[in-house]
């Protein structure tokens, strides 16, 4: 039995969610104590305990302080089920983050699988489903999984109501990646979706984006989101580049000037680009697990985040797989897994 300290590192959910999926990837039994305790509301959330149940679905698992607001909890899979799932949150709460919880122990699965999840599909501290569907899975693709994502239905916080779907083929074995060149920017798209608001606020964010960055025309897109429960905007770049597309995110906020969210996007674009990384801070904890899993690989990053280094931790205590970083240049570090 694994035991780890819920309060340790970045002190939130992500502790969860990694402790689940790598459970279900290796058969190890796991308990985390003081749950989220460094979060405002400690123990789980719905959207936490979503994230338990569609890992006790998979994994055929025996669980203990399954609850909201539980601060303990305690996880033993028995074998990894592929099929057709459906997990709805019932909040606004991430479904993006749930689909993070169960997606490795299905790459490399016995059979395919389709998952249908329900929740947040666009929320704040969470990777919208453009990131997901633009940026990170294309890359767990390329390491031999085939991989397909459908919006159905987009689900801004605090409405929620969203949802798409993941079809999944597993691969054998997962292949190790290197992203340590970046090249040069290909393509670039600046999307703000606006959703039940006034499409100004869209053009808005995006004339901040062509007079700082300088894009122009065809680079610069506003899109009217009709099928949405409830309210919402997101500002999104996309940075096409020879083997990934960055995307850089900045969601609207009641009270907060359109010029400022779109301004927050920009000096993250900035930063990566500036940097001459091929992957985002953001990506960069999210691909530490299928590399762990692949047993190899290499990337070139912005100077580590404490959701990185907390992921770091957590796989360390469930894979016999080194995981080193390296400070190759300033605001340039190198991850090396294997």
């Amino acid at each position: 039995m694994i035991v780890i300290d819920g309060s340790s590192g970045e002190g939130g959910g992500q502790i969860v969610r990694t402790s689940l999926a790598l459970s279900l990837c290796t058969g190890k039994a796991f308990r985390i104590e003081k749950v989220r305790a460094g979060r405002a509301k400690p123990g789980l959330m719905r959207q936490h305990l979503t994230a338990v149940e569609a890992a006790q679905a998979i994994g055929a698992a025996q669980v203990k302080g399954a609850a909201v607001r539980s601060t303990a909890l305690g996880f033993t899979p028995t074998a990894v089920k592929p099929g057709a799932y459906t997990f709805s949150i019932g909040t606004a709460g991430s479904a993006t983050l749930v689909l993070q919880t169960v997606l490795p122990a299905l790459l490399t699965a016995s059979g395919p699988s389709t998952l249908v999840l329900e929740g947040g599909t666009h929320n704040p501290l969470a990777p919208p489903y453009d990131f997901l569907a633009r940026c990170f899975l294309p890359l767990v693709a390329a390491m031999g999984p085939r991989i397909t994502a459908t919006l159905q239905q987009p689900g801004f916080y605090p409405a929620g109501g969203g949802r798409f779907t993941v079809e999944i083929t597993p691969a054998a074995k997962l292949s190790p990646l290197e992203l340590c060149e970046r090249g040069e920017i290909k393509r670039r798209l600046a999307r703000a979706l606006v959703a039940h608001l006034p499409e100004t606020i869209a053009h808005r964010e995006l004339k901040v984006v062509k007079d700082e960055l300088g894009w122009t025309g065809d680079e610069l897109r506003a899109e009217e989101i009709p099928r949405s429960r409830g309210p919402g905007n997101l500002l999104l770049l996309e940075l096409e580049s020879a083997r990934l597309t960055e995307v850089v995110t900045a969601f609207g906020e009641k009270g907060v000037a359109s010029e400022a969210v779109a301004r927050k996007a920009v000096a993250e674009a900035r930063r990566y680009l500036d940097a001459g990384v091929p992957v985002g801070e953001h990506l960069a904890d999210q691909l530490m697990i299928p590399l762990a899993l692949a047993g190899g690989g290499r990337f070139r990053t912005l100077p580590l985040s404490l959701h990185a280094r907390t992921q770091i931790d957590v796989i360390g205590r469930f894979l016999d797989v080194a995981i080193r970083t390296r400070e190759v240049e300033r605001d340039v570090v190198e991850v090396s897994v294997g």
